[in-house]
């Protein structure tokens, strides 16, 4: 059923995300596409409403390639808006709900934003930076004055042209150093024709549904929603992560399939009562973000029984996912391969490169290079930054990793995440993809701190589990055990949590910070 979704309507193929709601509006337009805290959308009623959006952005002044953007948290209406602003060839740039004020004013004055659709739990803080919004013209304000305006407008279609490599979205990156960049992707980037798009979620049916639980910020939650509806199931929104409502969710509604990030895994799987939660419908759990350690995999996969489980890679700039790691590479849950994060996925090309762009061998770690039709348009204004990652037809992911001979991705870590000590070159998701395994550990965070001898020091940051007892040499015993001499951490740390951004990826930055004080540069 759902490959078809890529062949013709009326002659034309679905190639722009306008065309994904027309497509299901003209053959089950009282399918369910939304749901969300009991009101549903169907796809005739989504298809009319991104209509009223888009004329009533036109209407607004807003031409092709202007910028609208969404501050809220997860909605139905995020929908309505992203689609509504591709019929008006628009560009909607999601805003990262959990900034500060000042972090969202840059981003919107950054991408020029002209109509801002905001929630009302965020009007305080737009009332706040108001008067430095310099090309922000009108502010809709989300359930107050978003649905008569939207009503006000008409329901036709109006019919703009848009072409696969205009830009549809603008996401901006976590911003772990410096000021966020704006990666602008097109409607092609989300490879809507691709016949193979949907592989990694099973044979999809109309009867399926997709729950979301990540940000619709993050292109994890955004690009898995679209493909949802591309794929015509039900959609099912949660406003944020909340454990209980996840598991709730899934069994009330059936749930077939959802995307999770390891941190969320780890939280489902302390619930008191996930045992007694009928998670029999839920047939695929992607999973992707940061690594996963395997203790945690194995406890995931005896809790849930019949998921089968795919590890994914990818960027924000390659549209998000690049490699797969299958349900059948599961099934060896302790291979050398489930240490990978899977081999390249359908029109995705995957090479690793020295210091000057020269490919290297199986097992010989350098930077992960990509070339798809996956990998964005450019950072927003940003030419210098667009050549350093955009290199002809390959896109520099800044990720250390090899290949084995069998075409898996290993990936050590960030390039600027390395620690060098001794001359040795140090991976830090090596050491704390082992030490998670400590009993007593409960999250990790492995870092380079200045050391007067040899240069810079593991340290590990460790959460300790609940009521455990926090026992640096216990853990140091571990790891004696498990790694080479030169790995185990030269000291450890306990902290109560671990400060991670929105997408679950531990903020090494801010760890480090107090470390490297007073420091000119940030390596020793």
């Amino acid at each position: 059923m759902t490959n078809s979704i890529a062949s013709a309507r009326n002659g034309a193929p679905v190639e722009t995300l306008a065309d994904i709601v027309r497509y299901h509006a003209a053959r089950t337009p009282n399918a369910v596409a939304l749901s969300f805290e009991g009101r549903e959308t169907t796809y005739g009623g989504l298809d009319a409403t991104s209509n009223q959006v888009a004329n009533g952005l036109i209407a607004a002044g807003v031409e092709p390639t202007g910028r609208v953007a969404i501050l809220d948290k997860n909605s139905d209406m995020f929908f309505s808006v992203l689609l509504g602003a591709a019929k008006a060839n628009a560009v909607t740039v999601p805003v990262n709900a959990r900034l500060a004020a000042p972090e969202i004013a840059f981003v919107i004055n950054d991408a020029g934003v002209e109509v801002l659709f905001v929630g009302e739990s965020f009007l305080e803080t737009i009332n706040s930076i108001r008067n430095q919004l310099i090309t922000t013209r009108k502010v809709i304000v989300l359930d107050a004055s978003y649905t008569a305006w939207r009503d006000a407008q008409s329901s036709h279609d109006p019919g703009l042209v848009l072409q696969p490599d205009d830009v549809c979205i603008q996401m901006y990156t976590s911003g772990t150093t410096g000021h966020p960049k704006g990666v602008q992707l097109t409607h092609r980037n989300f490879s809507l024709t691709s016949p193979r798009v949907f592989d990694l979620w099973g044979d999809w049916s109309p009867g399926d549904t997709l729950l979301i639980t990540m940000p619709l910020f993050h292109i994890a939650g955004s690009g898995t929603g679209v493909l949802g509806l591309l794929a015509g199931v039900k959609v099912i929104i949660l406003r944020e992560f909340v454990p209980s409502l996840v598991l709730d969710a899934i069994q009330r509604h059936r749930v077939t399939a959802t995307f999770l990030v390891p941190a969320m895994i780890l939280v489902l799987l302390s619930e008191k009562n996930i045992d007694q939660v009928d998670l029999s419908s839920l047939r695929r759990v992607i999973y992707g973000a940061s690594p996963i350690p395997i203790d945690l995999l194995k406890n995931a996969l005896r809790v849930f029984k019949r998921t089968g489980f795919v590890q994914v890679y990818g960027l924000t700039e390659t549209s998000g996912v690049i490699t797969a790691l299958l349900p059948e590479d599961h099934s060896r849950v302790d291979s050398e391969v489930m240490k990978s994060c899977g081999r390249s996925i359908d029109g995705v090309e995957l090479r690793i490169v020295d210091a000057l762009g020269a490919s290297l061998p199986p097992r010989e770690v350098g930077e992960v290079v990509c070339r798809t039709t996956r990998n964005m348009k450019g950072y927003w204004n940003r030419q210098e930054d667009t050549a350093k990652t955009l290199r002809g037809e390959w896109l520099h992911t800044g990720d250390a990793g090899y290949l084995d001979e069998n075409g898996y991705l290993y990936i050590h870590d960030r390039i600027k995440d390395m620690i060098v000590s001794g001359g040795e070159n140090i991976y830090p998701a090596e050491i704390e993809s082992v030490l998670f395994g400590h009993p007593d550990v409960a999250d990790i965070a492995v870092i380079g701190v200045p050391d007067e001898r040899w240069g810079e020091a593991v340290k590990a940051l460790v959460v300790p589990m609940q009521n455990a007892v926090a026992d640096a040499d216990s853990i140091l015993r571990y790891a004696r055990e498990r790694l080479a001499g030169y790995k185990i951490p030269k000291s450890i740390e306990f902290l109560s949590e671990m400060p991670r951004n929105p997408s679950g990826k531990v903020l090494k930055r801010k760890l480090r910070e107090r470390y490297w004080q007073g420091r000119d540069r940030r390596v020793n």
